[in-house]
């Protein structure tokens, strides 16, 4: 056996003979670490490794038949909706997020739902089983079904996955698991990817329920190489700073459901609670009463209308330039409606700070929230409220067109469950008008700014 020494990049995996500050294959910087490579003789017979022991025969796809899996629930009414309703056997998953955001506790609380019926068995790598159970008591989990086991060296996990013989296997986390027949360090692009392999090879056949934890770097990107997303089924990402109450659970990869959907959470004392009634939450002021500078829309994660609370503040600026801030919206997405407000309805803007925010934390970019900004920022700088029964749901483009949205019907029945009585949209066909009869679809919001046409936006409902 042969051993020669190569500079892996831990984002891309290229290899190279030598270091580089730049990786010639991806772009990354300082991402080249010196691994020790195994190389075997040519005398030696090439071993091949599968992901899975599924068979090489060769059918046609009219004559193959499509197998319904059945779903497992875990009872987590925002984690199951998430997953496109439920587990699926033998399904690897991928949890990442930053230190201490919840991912342990998320997992801790899927295992005590999923060990009333299934055998768990969790692994860690970072924390001791004291640790462990000190979190499990302040979260009231407790079962006879959910084993520990502290272990990083993944030959003796599956050892102790063939001891236990468990339905729902969690491992936390991957970059501290190591091969011991890779000399490179636990997290590097060779450790990785074999560990992930192993349990690909040893969870698939067996359909073992696998979630695999991961840490991101501050760049908010899975720490470690990419590779690991493509062998997983599932990828979650814990979308928000742990300082912050609310969690955004969001999948970015999932083979067993829509990538579309958003999982809201609130961190508490007993752990992670569902958000069920996502409008309620974001919606914090008060809708009794009209306020200068705020407007709503209903935003779409997935197939789920978020109501959504826009709140902008114009003032005079004391800066040669005027300042534009923007939070839980695209900047530069604000600037061109802005231009668009000046062009098209001479709104004065150039000498004004202008401040725009999403309420509660979240991060949206739905193009729907486009009419809701521009009323929002019209409403501060003419100090003209907007009424709280009105909702706003539009594209707005550079030449002042206001475009229609997708699922429109969907949102509009959100609207009137909310109590909104006036919508401010775009166009629709007959069939939708007759499901906005509750509705009345008047422009009063800018028959009151006294602006000259063309106006920005008008209801043509």
């Amino acid at each position: 056996m042969k051993f020669k020494t190569v500079f892996v990049c831990q984002k891309c995996g290229y290899e190279s003979p030598k270091w580089a500050g730049k990786c010639p294959e991806c772009g990354e910087w300082n991402t080249l670490v010196e691994e020790v490579k195994q190389q075997e003789s040519k005398k030696a017979v090439q071993r091949t490794r599968s992901f899975t022991d599924f068979s090489s025969e060769i059918v046609k796809l009219a004559d193959s038949k499509a197998v319904k899996e059945p779903r497992i629930q875990t009872h987590i009414s925002e984690f199951d909706r998430l997953l496109g309703g439920g587990l699926v056997k033998g399904q690897l998953s991928l949890l990442a997020g930053a230190p201490g955001i919840g991912k342990s506790t998320l997992m801790l609380q899927v295992a005590a739902e999923l060990s009333k019926t299934l055998k768990v068995l969790y692994i860690s790598g970072e924390e001791s089983i004291s640790q462990i159970s000190g979190r499990a008591q302040r979260l009231g989990v407790g079962s006879e079904n959910i084993y520990l086991h502290c272990e990083t060296d993944i030959q003796k996990i599956v050892e102790s996955v063939e001891q236990v013989n468990p339905e729902v296997l969690i491992l936390d986390s991957i970059q501290t698991v190591y091969h011991p027949e890779f000399t490179s360090s636990a997290g590097t692009v060779a450790q990785v990817r074999e560990c992930t392999s192993e349990l690909v090879r040893l969870c698939k056949p067996k359909g073992i329920i696998t979630f695999v934890l991961g840490h991101v770097t501050k760049d908010g990107e899975l720490a470690g190489p990419k590779i690991l997303e493509h062998m997983v089924d599932c990828v979650l990402y814990f979308d928000t700073e742990k300082d912050n109450v609310l969690r955004l659970l969001r999948p970015h990869k999932n083979r067993f459901g829509s990538t579309g959907e958003i999982g809201l959470f609130k961190m508490t004392g007993h752990g992670l609670e569902s958000v069920e009634n996502a409008s309620e939450y974001f919606a914090q002021t008060s809708r009794d009463s009209a306020m200068k500078g705020r407007a709503y829309s209903l935003a779409l994660e997935g197939s789920r209308p978020i109501l959504t609370e826009v709140q902008a503040l114009v003032s005079p600026t004391r800066y040669p330039f005027p300042r534009r801030v923007a939070t839980g919206v695209d900047l530069n997405r604000c600037l061109m409606l802005f231009a668009a407000l000046e062009k098209h309805i001479g709104l004065s803007l150039d000498n004004k700070d202008i401040f725009v925010s999403l309420a509660g934390g979240v991060k949206l970019k739905d193009p729907a929230l486009d009419l809701a900004v521009c009323a929002a920022v019209i409403s501060s700088c003419k100090e003209i409220p907007v009424a709280p029964d009105c909702v706003f749901m539009a594209e707005v483009g550079i030449l002042g067109q206001v475009a229609k949205v997708p699922l429109i019907d969907r949102r509009l029945e959100e609207a009137q469950r909310l109590g909104f009585k006036k919508g401010f949209s775009a166009s629709v066909t007959k069939g939708e008008k007759q499901k906005l009869s509750a509705m009345s679809l008047v422009a009063d919001f800018i028959k009151k700014s006294h602006l000259k046409p063309p106006y920005l936006f008008l209801c043509t409902c």
